[in-house]
């Protein structure tokens, strides 16, 4: 497999590939066609603006989130595009048996040749009970990960050893431009030791799990052994950013995020909240330090403000690859976002 399936192009004035993270984000008063015709939107226009690829992530049970099948999103998205690379971020692998991945994943890369990536990840996406329901009566685990990912390689390389229980069983279709990419995603060192062991890329949820970025990306590239797949580490993060027209707006913009995370932390989560309803929320002593906290994490501002923040950050970590996500209540506002990032950068140079 070549790096070029991997590691993505420099453009504008970047120094890495920028990528966007597609959540598929439900405003309230948004019904979900509404809000998957915005994706849909999204990836044609973040093509056009040269950005690296999209990944759709796996999550269940949340109202605010529309992206609970990630193939057959990333299906719909590669189908109303022409070159982006499209993935996800991740499927957990957990939740699904290895030879159902396989095979998903395996027609995605007969019908896209060279353009999908499988990130998987460890953790459930959702809460217990819904994991139980996901996972069946006698259920996976994640503690089982390594050994689900070995299944699931095989399959997709259509190679086990001579004597394993499953070497028969065929995963089809198996594209002739070979498997896609395999990603490890994570927001702790398991992953992140994992994929350097395996000598896979690594993504790291930055954007939820901040304080442990740069140690997991240490133990990542300690850990790395150059394998078939790369000679090198390859690690990207994933990052909060809201830039709109003026950075007052985009802070007023990015605390229907907040709001929508606290609720999810409380137990009850909604569609994302109007910029009105966050403004407004009665906020206690203890939900306003949330807020703080949550904002304070974000990259915000204005284009040249986010474009700062997101270089500093780029430096501080030494990431190879930046894969931004935008949470807000509109969709227009979340696309527009993504476009004054672009032209901050000036991707469509040399795209």
């Amino acid at each position: 497999m070549a790096d070029d399936d991997i590691r993505g192009t420099a453009r504008g004035s970047s120094e890495v590939p920028l990528s966007i993270l597609e959540l598929a984000t439900v405003g309230a008063g948004v019904t979900p066609t509404e809000t998957l015709a915005a994706s849909t939107e999204l990836a044609r226009r973040a093509e056009e603006w040269g950005y690296h690829r999209i990944w759709v992530a796996e999550h269940h049970g949340m109202p605010s989130v529309a992206s609970s099948s990630p193939a057959v999103l990333i299906a719909h998205l590669a189908a109303a595009t022409r070159s982006i690379r499209l993935g996800s971020g991740g499927v957990m692998l957990p939740n699904h048996a290895p030879l159902v991945i396989a095979e998903q994943f395996g027609t995605l890369q007969a019908l896209h040749p060279g353009r999908i990536d499988l990130g998987l990840g460890r953790a459930p996406g959702t809460d217990p009970a819904t994991a139980r329901a996901l996972r069946g009566r006698h259920g996976l685990d994640a503690d089982d990960f390594p050994e689900q990912l070995a299944e699931l390689t095989a399959f997709l390389d259509g190679a086990f050893p001579p004597g394993h229980p499953l070497e028969r069983v065929v995963a089809v279709p198996r594209s002739e431009s070979g498997r896609p990419p395999i990603w490890l995603l994570g927001s702790s060192g398991f992953s992140a030791q994992l994929a350097g062991m395996l000598g896979l890329p690594f993504a790291f949820a930055h954007h939820f799990s901040g304080n442990n970025t740069i140690p997991a990306l240490e133990l990542y590239r300690s850990s790395f052994e150059p394998s078939a797949v790369l000679d090198r580490p390859y690690a990207m993060i994933g990052v909060s950013a809201v830039a709109a027209d003026s950075p007052e707006r985009a802070l007023r913009l990015a605390r229907s995020g907040g709001l929508s995370m606290l609720r999810l932390r409380r137990g009850a989560p909604q569609p994302i909240p109007t910029p009105e309803e966050a403004e407004n929320h009665p906020y206690s002593p203890i939900e306003r330090d949330f807020l703080d906290d949550y904002l304070s994490k974000l990259v915000l501002g204005d284009a040249a403000g986010v474009r700062q923040g997101l270089e500093d950050l780029r430096k501080r970590t030494e990431a190879d690859e930046l894969m931004i996500t935008t949470m807000v209540h509109d969709s227009a506002d979340r696309i527009r976002s993504y476009e004054l990032i672009a032209e901050a950068y000036d991707l469509t140079r040399g795209h």
